[in-house]
């Protein structure tokens, strides 16, 4: 399910002396944004363990429909704490051309005949890694271990603290 509308922009809340814009001018558009997220190669995830210390690991994933999906054994350690506390971080490879992404990370499963396909697509850019997912790879039970991160807020900026900007999604 796609976002039905762009996610609000606006500039974040920064401490006194970060030297954040008063106005919104050369807040980034999410047109500017969303194809970083689709394009990227490379992920941190960031998880809560059930005793409350951090967890972060890299993953693959593609970013479709306004949402990550990604895959892997329900026994890894970042699987087994969104399960018991789905709040995670997604951030990007970059600390100058940032993006950061807040939401919930929850299993799921892919329709061979509709979403499998879509996603088999987007992972293409694995091929030349060796992962190749087909479109029925998460169609069982498990879901093949599909899950799926929805956004509720996403923080940018590529020229801080100039274009600053936090989207908010509605419902996040």
């Amino acid at each position: 399910m796609e976002h039905t509308s762009p996610p609000r922009s606006e500039r974040p809340a920064l401490p006194e002396g970060y030297g954040l814009p008063e106005s919104t001018d050369g807040l980034l558009a999410w047109e500017q944004v969303e194809p970083r997220l689709r394009d990227s190669q490379h992920y941190w995830l960031s998880s809560v363990r059930p005793d409350g210390r951090p967890h972060a690991v890299p993953r693959w994933g593609v970013w479709l429909d306004g949402r990550f999906w990604y895959d892997g054994a329900p026994t890894t350690r970042h699987t087994r704490n969104v399960e018991d506390n789905p709040a995670v971080t997604l951030t990007l490879e970059s600390g100058t051309e940032v993006v950061i992404v807040e939401g919930e990370s929850h299993a799921t499963r892919a329709d061979p005949d509709y979403l499998g396909p879509r996603l088999s697509a987007a992972f293409g850019k694995y091929a030349e890694s060796g992962y190749t997912p087909g479109p029925d790879s998460w169609a069982g039970e498990d879901g093949g271990g599909l899950r799926v991160i929805t956004p509720h807020r996403v923080l940018a900026w590529f020229a801080f603290p100039t274009d600053c900007t936090r989207f908010t999604f509605t419902g996040g």
